[in-house]
């Protein structure tokens, strides 16, 4: 009896993510593997969440290494980072990211020319992205994630996903794992989890982030 509640006690208690959510959802193989899960996010966090969340001036993926994370976004990143969400997405897709490095990276601002269509590099074994936007347009198709079908068109898409407040999408990467949005430009906020094959891949992603951010304030662009 000590043992399990001595067991229990050293699980990874979680702040704000809901994980039953990830649990319960179903995996799509088609036409590669995926998942959506809302409500992952109690509603009543979502103003803490966003007053914490960092002033990211420019369109882009940031890594954590260049901005300040603090209350409610550095709990939520804690949970992205607990083994737990690895845990439950390893047992949902069947692909052990236990012990693969982690690197989160944080998007505020989408520019036109983001989330054209493409496939994640090799580096990558499974990608996570959590929204975090309050709203979204019904009538906007533009910045809603679309899992395609090919590299041909947005419109040969075999889902596509709101990027709503606590809505949690996850997928394996393969070489067919095409994805992008519709052109958006405005306000998109969403954390990007990615599991990767080495520590290398990790280190190397993480240089070319803050080789990016560099050259934006370099060029005046942050």
């Amino acid at each position: 009896m000590e043992a399990a509640v001595a067991q229990r006690d050293a699980l990874p208690r979680m702040h704000f993510l809901r994980l039953d959510p990830i649990k319960s959802a179903t995996v799509v193989r088609d036409p590669y593997p995926y998942l959506v899960a809302r409500g992952v996010l109690p509603p009543d966090t979502m103003d803490a969440i966003n007053r914490d969340f960092p002033d990211i001036p420019k369109a882009g993926f940031f890594p954590l290494t260049t901005m300040g994370r603090h209350r409610a976004f550095d709990l939520l990143l804690k949970d992205l980072e607990s083994p737990a969400l690895a845990d439950v997405l390893s047992e949902k897709f069947g692909v052990d990211i236990r012990e693969k490095p982690q690197i989160i990276t944080v998007r505020k601002w989408s520019a036109a020319k983001d989330g054209r269509i493409h496939v994640d590099g090799t580096a990558k074994v499974v990608n996570s992205l959590l929204y975090l936007n309050p709203t979204w347009s019904v009538q906007d198709s533009g910045g809603r994630f679309r899992v395609l079908r090919s590299d041909k068109s947005f419109d040969d898409m075999a889902a596509e996903v709101s990027p709503e407040f606590g809505t949690f999408l996850a997928f394996v990467r393969t070489d067919n794992s095409w994805h992008g949005h519709p052109p958006f430009v405005g306000e998109r906020r969403v954390i990007q989890a990615s599991w990767l094959r080495s520590l290398e891949d990790s280190k190397r992603k993480e240089r070319r982030g803050r080789l990016s951010l560099l050259f934006k304030k370099l060029l005046g662009q942050a």
